[in-house]
């Protein structure tokens, strides 16, 4: 299960990770992440041990999505130590998100 991540939790969860995380922002009236959710639950199953995966509302959740210019959504950012290393925008399939977490492993 991918998990929630807030703007509170952001910084901890995503930033000071030692581990590559994905992060979905996502809301829940948009069409093409109600097509990238179930991919984005299989990817967070796929990588449990090796890297998170998680999912910002961006309706409840707007500090991060606006410091990170997610203008569109679906948006996946891939992150590690701290820094956006990869972007996603739109409805990708699932080996394109499984690539690029295998690039930082």
């Amino acid at each position: 299960m991918a998990l929630e991540i807030t703007d509170t939790t952001f910084d901890e969860v995503v930033l000071k990770s030692d581990k590559p995380v994905l992060v979905d922002f996502w809301a829940a009236w948009c069409g093409p992440c109600r097509m990238v959710g179930p991919i984005i639950e299989e990817i967070s199953e796929d990588y449990k041990d090796k890297a998170i995966v998680g999912k910002v509302d961006v309706d409840a959740n707007q500090e991060f999505a606006a410091k990170y210019g997610v203008r569109n959504i679906p948006t996946v950012l891939i992150f590690q130590n701290g820094e956006v290393v990869g972007r996603k925008v739109g409805v990708s399939p699932k080996t394109e998100y499984a690539n690029a977490i295998d690039a930082l492993l």
